[in-house]
């Protein structure tokens, strides 16, 4: 398909319009009569982290139903046959103004409905008034249901599982590497279950020092030891009652508190430190560790009663390297979190996610989070490759790295020279590919010279 030639020697193709669309900073969404979703450009990984291709041809509720976002506009613009304007937050975390314009035919039928998103972070940053906006925006807070983004099976059959154990009692042990999401799933786990309008309450058993930790989890009395509150003081334990406790890194528990917490285990109740009056609660334990237990209770460091009465129901959460379809929603979710937190609107780049895509992620969700921070604190516009600590891009992992070439150094020369040929054909400078690029015009003209044959 050809569109006629009304600039110069420039022809308007369907693929250029197409491409045209992808540089839209807004997102754009087009759905026949029934709902159907015809097409949805580039913009819509940046707000779902789903590619066009995991979109397009899929029902509008399909999508919807699976909580990608919230509240949908679809149904009032179908029912009103009228422009209409709403407000919306996606599971990554992205905040959307949407606007959604149906087109009709000589019958007054929908034919189709173009949508137009724009993110609330982006209006801001074009400094309108910020009560022009608190009118439109529903307010979120720490305290709405816990959503853990993803679009890995693997986590969402997990999630499936903990919405099938959430409503009883029983201990459930969280295991998985460092930096896994294990606490994310403790809460997940509270705020789907019975408990849900009890209290949630965490700590760190690495964190406390040993001789600390029995009096934080069971509370103490008066006079109880040199330094203690003179009215005593009450335990999580304690303040947990009625709720949940999340027990985080359970293997570094010394013997003496694993002893206690056994006991509070099988008969609800427990005696604070220096006290000799019981008293009874009603908590249910989540613990997780990314120790091997089993081998702790073969060198007699964890107890082998207490891993039986905590390891009810277990969960092994995967490392990200083992889930890489979640790389990019994570990463888009962690941009908008910190572009609001640091009052910007960072945008990264293809070649940059695909250099995330492909790295081996040791210390999981954890360091990708704090990754995402150090770039929109320090990075320009828009996130490059070059804005990237070498402990990244020296050890991108080559087993899943598209190119399967033989070396590290063959896989990020090809990154490069992609990275170099997109960005000359868009701008046809070396001026604006040292800009783009973030590098100096001396070595984007090398660049160009070697990857695009121009002198």
């Amino acid at each position: 398909m050809k569109m006629p030639n009304t600039a110069g020697n420039v022809e308007m193709t369907l693929d250029t319009l197409l491409n045209i669309l992808d540089y839209s900073s807004d997102e754009i969404f087009v759905l026949d009569g029934e709902m159907r979703i015809l097409y949805v450009n580039k913009v819509c990984e940046r707000h779902y982290g789903l590619k066009p291709s995991d979109v397009i041809g899929k029902y509008n509720v399909e999508l919807f139903e699976k909580g990608y976002w919230k509240p949908s506009i679809v149904p009032e613009v179908y029912r009103r046959k009228e422009p209409c304007y709403m407000k919306q937050q996606t599971y990554i975390g992205a905040e959307l103004m949407t606007t959604a314009i149906p087109i009709l035919n000589n019958k007054n039928e929908i034919e189709l409905v173009v949508i137009t998103a724009t993110e609330v972070q982006k209006i801001k940053m074009m400094n309108l008034r910020e009560d022009q906006l608190e009118s439109k925006t529903t307010q979120h807070d720490d305290e709405e249901e816990i959503s853990i983004v993803t679009n890995s099976e693997k986590i969402k059959r997990l999630l499936e599982f903990c919405k099938k154990v959430a409503p009883t009692d029983s201990n459930i042990l969280i295991l998985g590497e460092s930096g896994t999401g294990k606490g994310a799933f403790s809460q997940y786990i509270h705020k789907v279950s019975n408990r849900k309008n009890g209290p949630f309450l965490a700590i760190n058993c690495a964190a406390i020092p040993e001789e600390l930790l029995e009096s934080e989890l069971f509370g103490y009395s008066k006079g109880a030891f040199t330094g203690a509150n003179k009215l005593g003081k009450q335990g999580l334990i304690e303040a947990a009652d009625g709720g949940t406790i999340f027990l985080d890194e359970v293997g570094e528990m010394p013997l003496s508190v694993q002893a206690k917490l056994l006991q509070l285990i099988q008969e609800k109740q427990f005696i604070p430190v220096g006290s000799s009056e019981m008293k009874k609660v009603d908590v249910r334990i989540i613990a997780a560790t990314n120790q091997n237990l089993s081998s702790m209770i073969k060198n007699k460091s964890f107890r082998e009663d207490l891993f039986y009465r905590l390891n009810v129901i277990d969960l092994h959460l995967p490392p990200l390297r083992e889930r890489r379809e979640d790389i990019i929603p994570l990463t888009y979710n962690f941009l908008n979190k910190f572009n609001q937190k640091y009052n910007e609107n960072k945008v990264i780049s293809e070649e940059c996610l695909n250099v995330l895509t492909h790295y081996s992620w040791p210390g999981n969700v954890r360091q990708l989070e704090n990754l995402i921070e150090r770039l929109v604190i320090i990075s320009n516009s828009i996130i490059h490759v070059s804005d990237l600590p070498d402990m990244i891009t020296e050890n991108v992992d080559q087993d899943s790295y598209p190119s399967r070439s033989a070396t590290l150094e063959k896989a990020l020369d090809e990154t490069k020279r992609i990275m170099v040929r997109r960005s000359y054909q868009t701008h046809k400078s070396s001026r604006k590919v040292a800009s783009d690029l973030g590098i100096s015009q001396t070595k984007a003209a090398r660049l160009i010279k070697q990857y695009c044959g121009e002198q």
